[in-house]
């Protein structure tokens, strides 16, 4: 690589490096203001907030790299451009294609960083961090799962199959147990909604009961379960499928394709993860065209301005597309490339229209 592109490169990386470390400051404050409200609530201390807040920083990267790699590429972009480097470099025969060459670079560091934070850090910091939430929060239960979760709440256990939306849940096993651990009662839900933040409202719930020797059935459409163990557990226990890694979320595709289960949840996160990776790339490229044309005179706030617009535009899409894969069963695939294919598309035609 020669001393111009790793100049432009370094130019690059230093400023996404900076836009990032400012984000994940705000983040940690914004998610650290955000638990507030369940301080107090059983042992769950402003330092465990903090520790809480801190490991899910990694995940926090993973859904801002885009934004932070937009907005610092157009920053270091405008480094170059204000000091006439690009015009000099263009003047000396540097063709757009190299200039795009040494963007590439950089794109190809940040997306192995992302790679690394997504693959090793975010998922194991982010269930340790919910772990060490519910245990704080929930010190008098006893739970445990993956993917779903076991709770134990007195004489009560549940077992939760996996979360839908915030507020409801997947099915839902119910074992009443007696004095001496014994099982009085196993009851079976196919769909559960919280009703409060002690109760919870089984639709379709099938009962078997075990009294004297004899085994009594019961159906009902609808229970209201009182318990302790409410949907704020729940929550911390059940994992997102858009948390985990995508190493975790291809063994869980091929786990329930097999057994002919829903995957699109996990598929859309699936793609949805790879193509927030290649938006980084497209952030990049899309800022190279400022350099040049009458963009490159912008002032540093003209151009912090335009990068937060950009990446907010680039989250809510993203976010606007995940909802409709859920709601409205569109293909998951195609959805998750849409605001990242339309960042790589303004990116091409801004670059083929520089002279």
């Amino acid at each position: 690589m020669s001393i111009l592109n790793r100049y432009v490169a370094g130019t690059l990386l230093s400023a996404v490096a900076l836009v990032m470390t400012v984000l994940l400051m705000l983040g940690l404050i914004f998610i650290f203001i955000g638990e507030q409200g369940d301080v107090g609530v059983g042992h769950y201390s402003m330092l465990d907030a903090l520790g809480y807040s801190a490991m899910t920083l990694p995940q926090f990267a993973l859904e801002a790299f885009p934004a932070g790699a937009l907005i610092g590429a157009l920053l270091g972009i405008g480094v170059l451009a204000r000091s006439h480097e690009l015009i000099v470099m263009r003047s000396s025969g540097m063709s757009k294609l190299r200039l795009s060459g040494a963007v590439l670079v950089s794109a190809i560091i940040l997306i192995g960083a992302e790679m690394l934070i997504g693959e090793l850090l975010a998922q194991p910091l982010a269930q340790l961090a919910t772990e060490q939430k519910a245990f704080a929060k929930y010190a008098s239960m006893s739970f445990a799962g993956a993917g779903g979760a076991w709770i134990r709440d007195g004489n009560t256990i549940l077992d939760v199959e996996g979360a839908s939306s915030a507020g409801e849940f997947g099915g839902m096993l119910v074992f009443e147990l007696s004095a001496d651990d014994r099982v009085v009662a196993v009851g079976r839900a196919a769909h559960v909604s919280a009703a409060g933040p002690n109760s919870w409202l089984l639709s379709d719930y099938q009962e078997s009961r075990f009294e004297h020797d004899q085994v009594s059935a019961e159906r009902l459409s609808q229970r209201l379960l009182q318990t302790a163990a409410g949907a704020g557990l729940l929550r911390l226990t059940v994992a997102n499928p858009s948390q985990l890694a995508l190493h975790t979320l291809y063994s869980a595709l091929i786990y329930l394709r097999s057994n002919g289960l829903d995957s699109t949840p996990y598929q859309f996160a699936f793609w949805a993860r790879i193509a927030r990776t290649a938006g980084i790339l497209a952030a990049l490229l899309f800022a190279l065209p400022f350099g040049f044309g009458a963009l490159r005179s912008a002032t540093l706030s003209a151009r912090t301005t335009l990068g937060l617009a950009l990446g907010l535009v680039y989250f809510f899409m993203q976010r606007l597309v995940e909802s409709g894969a859920q709601v409205f069963h569109l293909d998951p695939l195609l959805l998750a490339w849409v605001p990242t294919g339309l960042l790589m598309l303004a990116a091409v035609t801004l670059i083929w229209r520089v002279r």
